[in-house]
């Protein structure tokens, strides 16, 4: 093949980048229209998208340097800039505003500082990088971000009422995401073969009562991996009193 030409298939994960980082900017686009589930779903989405570019790099072998940096350039988007226009838009854009906007610049910056750390870390050793992650990756982070919208979009509480507690958990999640706590990666995660039906059947599960209850879905997973981390948070300071 001629070195100027390129298989079609070592675009394929680009461009499902670039469909992720369309969500996340068409997200921030309908927070300003106030259709503010549409733009949720738009960031979950491209949560979804940033999942499956890198598996495909690695399928079809096509992952490049710069694929890396455009995924990483576009999870800024998606992670660091929407969700906290988003937050700002459904929650605190009242009389509290400038304080609200000063933490939403915090949750953004801290997820621009995540982002280039991972990127400096791709080259360490394989062991070294499944086990865990240090800190929450962004997407994870934008999805802990959003759960004063799950909250306000689930009928659980009107969120608007209590920006100040917004603007300081958008804050704390954006400090987790630059913590060295170390976080659960999948790709750490091994199960006996015996159970892979129950993961399978929990799985359905859950995308059932995603569609049937979808925000009150997202309540839930959110809380439980505030409970994870947590848990982890007191297992690192004990260990580190016992050392």
């Amino acid at each position: 093949m001629a070195r100027d030409q390129l298989p079609l298939l070592r675009l394929v994960p680009n461009l499902v980048t670039i469909l992720g980082m369309c969500a996340g900017l068409s997200a921030i686009r309908f927070t300003f229209d106030e259709r503010y589930e549409i733009a949720a779903a738009l960031i979950i989405l491209a949560a979804v998208l940033d999942g499956i570019d890198g598996l495909l790099a690695r399928k079809l072998n096509a992952a490049t340097s710069f694929g890396a940096e455009l995924d990483s350039l576009a999870d800024f988007v998606s992670f660091g800039v929407a969700p906290g226009v988003l937050v700002f838009g459904y929650a605190l854009a009242g009389p509290m505003a400038g304080v609200g906007w000063i933490f939403v610049l915090v949750f953004a910056v801290c997820a621009c500082l995540r982002l280039a750390r991972f990127n400096i870390s791709r080259d360490a050793p394989e062991g070294a990088s499944t086990r865990h992650f240090v800190g929450v990756p962004a997407p994870a982070g934008a999805m802990l971000g959003l759960l004063p919208v799950y909250l306000g979009l689930a009928g659980v509480a009107d969120v608007s009422k209590f920006p100040f507690l917004v603007a300081l958990y958008m804050g704390g999640v954006g400090l987790l995401m630059v913590s060295r706590l170390p976080t659960p990666s999948l790709k750490a995660v091994r199960i006996a073969r015996d159970n892979a039906i129950w993961v399978l059947i929990g799985m359905s599960a859950f995308a059932g009562l995603l569609a049937v209850r979808t925000w009150a879905t997202l309540v839930v997973a959110d809380l439980v991996y505030l409970a994870v981390l947590g848990w982890l948070a007191f297992r690192a300071r004990v260990g580190r009193r016992a050392g």
